[in-house]
């Protein structure tokens, strides 16, 4: 068996989601998803000519080989390897569907048929936390076990002062990474209303966009701490190893960060130095499936949990969800398209997310297949649908 075509197709959801096809000469595809970015399916025809003849069985080779073949084009991190994540999560597909075997047997098998998601809600409608108390309970009763809001929008007591003629409402002040004392009580309001919309059992987590400083982050991890977070998220810049392990030594509310990482390089210092209490890989970014699967084991050394980043398209999110059923040290991955009404039916099969899991079947690869109708209908103005032949399953 021997590869023959690569191409994707951009779809505009709530992101773009970067589908990417290989195609070979037994007949057999495979389907996967880069994270989204200007370049990325650039990138992955520039990898097409690296992988035409090659044998898709031999995937760890190929990584490889893209890896060093694109190293120029700079496949340490960014947006070159978030291209080979797609290609890589795409021969994983194919693999299973030859083998007629679903992706998560290849990293082990299962520890869980059910991967639990939690629904990303954004921020409220208005700045005021009732209305994010309001949303958490529309989620929570579909059935979500856990939530996340952001912290860092819609503030009322906040300015961005760019545009002095016509100042916008951003957080407290946009370079000093400061929280002022009305911006601390408001962030403090939103999770305590959530967590009493909610109760004790949903888990709540908080993402704060990588905007404060330590003594600023530590402080409001501190007054956070009643409410019993799931995770504080991206609290400080994640650059500085040292400071995210300070912050984390310094509160019992768990800091999470990791979806700016990439490879398993990326994530060692920060695993070692215990910089974090969760870990945060967003697969279709970071590396793809295999890396993503080593980047737990070396956490589950320090008996760290994962809980991956994603706004991708049902693709991008139940491959993840293949590779994070074989991580006994799996918490929870990110669902970020609750309010984009077609995401269902992009693929075949029926609801991917019922009551907030993600029940994994026996079907081959990753189990989906593509709704060529609605693709199409949702097709990035610009992009090809790959290369205009249509994807074929052999399920």
């Amino acid at each position: 068996m021997k590869i023959t075509n690569v191409s994707t197709a951009v779809i505009e959801g709530n992101f773009p989601w970067v589908l990417v096809r290989v195609d070979t000469d037994a007949g057999v595809s495979g389907l996967g998803e880069a994270y989204w970015g200007a370049g990325v399916a650039e990138l992955v025809h520039k990898a097409k000519p690296l992988l035409i003849g090659e044998n898709p069985v031999d995937i760890a080779r190929l990584v490889e080989i893209m890896i060093r073949c694109l190293s120029g084009e700079g496949s340490q991190a960014g947006t070159t390897v978030t291209a080979i994540s797609g290609i890589e999560i795409a021969l994983w597909d194919l693999l299973g569907r030859h083998l007629k075997t679903p992706i998560s047997t290849f990293f082990g098998g299962r520890f869980r048929d059910r991967i639990r998601i939690y629904a990303d809600c954004h921020a409220g409608d208005t700045p005021d936390p009732s209305d994010y108390a309001a949303k958490a309970r529309e989620v929570a009763d579909e059935g979500f076990t856990a939530i996340k809001f952001d912290l860092d929008t819609k503030n009322p007591f906040t300015l961005d002062i760019s545009d002095s003629a016509h100042p916008r409402r951003q957080w407290f002040e946009p370079f000093n990474r400061t929280i002022g004392s009305q911006e601390m009580n408001w962030m403090v309001d939103v999770a305590r209303c959530v967590r009493e919309a909610v109760g004790p059992e949903v888990m709540v987590a908080m993402d704060a966009h990588w905007k404060f400083s330590v003594n600023d982050a530590i402080k409001l991890a501190q007054r956070l701490e009643p409410f019993d977070l799931m995770w504080l998220e991206d609290p400080v810049p994640p650059e500085n190893i040292e400071a995210q392990r300070h912050v984390t030594h310094s509160t019992k509310t768990p800091i999470c960060t990791g979806e700016n990482l990439y490879r398993k390089h990326g994530y060692r210092e920060l695993i070692e130095k215990q910089a974090a209490r969760i870990i945060a890989p967003d697969i279709p970014k970071m590396g793809g499936l295999a890396e993503a699967k080593k980047v737990a084991d070396h956490a589950d050394l320090y008996y760290i949990p994962i809980a991956p980043h994603n706004v991708a398209s049902p693709i991008g999110t139940v491959a993840g969800a293949q590779v994070c059923a074989s991580m006994n040290n799996f918490l929870v991955m990110e669902f970020h398209a609750h309010d984009v009404p077609w995401w269902d039916d992009l693929v075949g099969g029926g609801p991917t997310i019922e009551r907030g899991f993600i029940a994994l079947s026996e079907a081959p690869g990753h189990g989906l297949t593509l709704n060529e109708d609605v693709a199409r209908a949702h097709l990035l103005p610009g992009s090809s649908f790959f290369g205009d032949t249509p994807y074929e399953t052999t399920a």
